[in-house]
């Protein structure tokens, strides 16, 4: 019987958890409110499964590439949403390494087969049945859901629900980004974009690299002003020259323009760390004005960033507590993820926004 089954004193019904679905791709431009607050089916608990009941769940700018059709799900209607915190409602059979009651997140990564080339080395957001949260199965946006076991996350104490969700993607593949760039502390790094993810890898580095400049690149006077407030060294915009050449950059930004501006911008030897699900199609004729000896030539590598490993999340939130991180977030109800994606949309951004579903 479902653990909701008090809530429905009524015998002959099917059991349903509240939720927030996608029915069809749309683009926010034309349909503002794609999400429909619906009823759904509890999910089915099976073995080497655990059954979360969700409390808060982040907003990420991925959602939208989903909505509109750049990353979309295999299936519809489905159930947005891969950064989940809430507590553990019930253990699927041979669940044994986590408790009832425990609080736990779930990350972008779902599943992935174990078994191919890439998951036996630990490169498992490579492995070819990777499996997203929220687009391939369903996610957050919803009072409860089903996950293997295997891949959820204990919650650091120090953080509460809503501080942690964005740590579970913003925070974690920005992590693996940093670990991308090769950065050795006293070089100078660049963040090219300032949002969810811009500033929790500002405090990393910070504490991580204490001798490491940071220079941010961001279009807006407030998300500059806020680098500037977290610790940033230097902060200009997108296509500004920085005071020096930088030994890496981690470029966050949908647009093209920055990877030509980032190039440009490297010292020789220097890595361009991509950490961006796509690119826009309509900036495109910004790559073609790549110019192989300003931007290419004496050895500079790009390097994008896929999913993230269950290594980096672990490893993350680890890190997070130890600094311990301070995610700016805003929280909306459930009910109001439409508006949230729309907020994102049109660029209001600072630091990370929240669903509270419990």
């Amino acid at each position: 019987m479902s653990i909701l089954a008090s809530r429905k004193n009524m015998k002959d019904i099917m059991i349903a958890m509240h939720a927030m679905i996608l029915n069809a791709i749309a683009l926010l431009a034309d349909n503002p409110a794609p999400l429909e607050w619906s009823e759904w089916p509890d999910p089915v608990l099976q073995e080497g499964r655990v059954l979360i009941r969700v409390r808060v769940c982040g907003v990420c700018h991925t959602e939208l590439d989903e909505i509109e059709g750049r990353t979309p799900p295999p299936h519809l209607p489905v159930i947005l949403g891969h950064q989940v915190v809430g507590e553990i409602a019930s253990l699927g059979a041979g669940v044994t390494s986590l408790e009832i009651g425990q609080r736990v997140g779930v990350a972008w990564i779902y599943a992935a087969c174990g078994e191919c080339r890439f998951c036996q080395r630990g490169e498992e957001n490579l492995c070819p049945d990777f499996q997203a949260t929220g687009r391939d199965q369903n996610g957050g946006y919803a009072e409860l859901m089903s996950v293997p076991a295997s891949y959820v996350f204990p919650i650091p104490d120090v953080f509460s629900d809503a501080q942690a969700a964005p740590l579970l993607c913003a925070g974690a593949v920005g992590y693996r980004a940093l670990r991308l760039t090769n950065l050795q502390n006293g070089q100078v790094l660049g963040l090219t974009g300032f949002g969810a993810s811009g500033h929790l890898v500002l405090q990393m580095v910070k504490h991580a690299y204490p001798d490491t400049e940071i220079y941010v690149f961001a279009r807006k006077q407030e998300e500059r002003e806020f680098a500037l407030s977290l610790g940033a060294d230097w902060a200009g915009d997108t296509m500004d020259s920085p005071p020096k050449p930088l030994h890496a950059i981690i470029d966050t930004t949908p647009a093209w323009a920055p990877v030509t501006g980032a190039l440009q911008n490297l010292e020789p030897g220097g890595r361009l760390v991509i950490n961006a699900i796509r690119k826009e199609a309509g900036d495109i004729e910004n790559l073609l004005k790549l110019d192989y000896p300003q931007h290419l030539w004496m050895e500079k590598e790009i390097k994008s960033v896929a999913n993230v490993t269950r290594r980096d999340v672990t490893e993350f939130l680890v890190l997070a507590a130890e600094i311990p991180l301070e995610p700016e977030v805003q929280e909306y109800p459930l009910k109001d993820a439409n508006q949230a994606l729309l907020d994102i949309k049109q660029k209001h951004i600072r630091g990370a926004k929240v669903l509270r579903v419990a």
